[in-house]
């Protein structure tokens, strides 16, 4: 068998080679390894025209930027993404701020706090018609009948609406009723209002076919209800385990939600691609709705979003008061985290 001999590079080949690696390191590509995490993210409803503002997220690939594997799931309710996210059977979620608060001081023992808020003013309203006496000046509300579902978000802020509107309500009618009848009693007159979110109860009432002149929404925000709105939420171990993840979930959701407010019409596709139902016209209505009246208000046109005003955030936590008796009042502190949000100068909208 020929041997052939080692080779042994010499001083001077060695820095050649060496010299050859370090210029084809400098011209390869860099390859940085991140770690992909998983999240289960809970929506506070169906896949509706609003699930947009996170769709746009998840398809402009800002999770997978941040090193977020994100799956989003529909919930039955703004409620039940409070206590998906409490439970810890969801990572993050979205969900009504003011239920969040009470959930907490019902259940001492689950710390579970908002890092972001979407919704800077709530979707709480009472729907009614013209046609039944309903009409914008809230003493029209007076000696009438409500559909008004126990579990609902709005239904609940009704002690906070009559108490700061010195409203009567002895003698006002209040039917507990199922959210798939809802808006059908309304269209055929068996109540005089029902109690929703704005943009879910008008668009229903519109498709059928009551006209948009005989719906009257009073938005309890015009009418001194000073709460917040929907926030992110993420759970106890997540929050725990995972802040910078939770940190790179707000800057996706931020940029998520400027692309849903410059492209309405991709984040409607992608909503119809998840909803056999839905109609496009109606979903690009419920999301313009929603991006008009909760999203863009002037307060996040001035100071970006995501955060919070102290001193109302501190007014809502008394308003809330009004609807149960707090075992350990809240602080703002205690129920609001701001320092996961990216800077104000990245959450400007406009």
């Amino acid at each position: 068998m020929t041997k052939f001999p080692r080779f042994r590079p010499s001083r001077r080949d060695a820095l050649k080679f060496a010299g050859a690696a370090s210029l084809s390191a400098l011209a390869a590509p860099a390859v940085h390894a991140q770690a992909t995490i998983n999240v289960r993210f809970t929506l506070d409803w169906r896949f509706e025209g609003p699930a947009g503002l996170f769709l746009m997220a998840l398809e402009k690939g800002h999770f997978r930027a941040e090193g977020l594997n994100v799956s989003i799931d529909p919930s039955s309710g703004s409620r039940e993404g409070v206590t998906r996210v409490a439970s810890g059977t969801y990572d993050m979620g979205f969900g009504d701020f003011n239920s969040m608060i009470r959930f907490r001081d019902e259940n001492p023992t689950v710390d579970v706090k908002a890092v972001m808020m979407v919704y800077d003013r709530p979707p709480f309203a009472i729907i009614g018609r013209k046609s039944r006496g309903i009409t914008t000046d809230v003493k029209s509300l007076e000696g009438k009948k409500f559909g008004a579902p126990a579990p609902d978000g709005a239904y609940a802020q009704w002690p906070i609406f009559k108490a700061v509107n010195n409203l009567d309500d002895s003698k006002m009618v209040f039917e507990n009723v199922g959210f798939p009848v809802r808006e059908p009693m309304l269209a055929s007159g068996e109540v005089d209002a029902i109690f929703g979110f704005a943009h879910s109860s008008y668009i229903n009432l519109k498709s059928r076919g009551v006209p948009d002149a005989d719906i009257i929404v009073l938005h309890m925000f015009d009418y001194g209800v000073e709460l917040y709105g929907n926030v992110l939420m993420p759970s106890v171990g997540f929050m725990k385990d995972n802040r910078a993840a939770v940190a790179g979930f707000n800057r996706a959701v931020v940029k998520g939600i400027r692309d849903c407010i410059a492209d309405q019409a991709a984040a409607v596709k992608l909503v119809l691609a998840r909803n056999d139902v839905a109609r496009q016209e109606t979903e690009a209505e419920r999301l313009k709705m929603c991006i008009d009246n909760y999203v863009m208000t002037p307060w996040v046109k001035a100071n970006g979003i995501g955060g919070i005003d102290p001193a109302r955030l501190a007014k809502s936590i008394d308003q809330i008061g009004l609807t149960f008796t707090y075992k350990n009042k809240p602080k703002p502190e205690d129920v609001f985290v701001s320092d996961l949000l990216p800077p104000a100068a990245e959450r400007k909208l406009v």
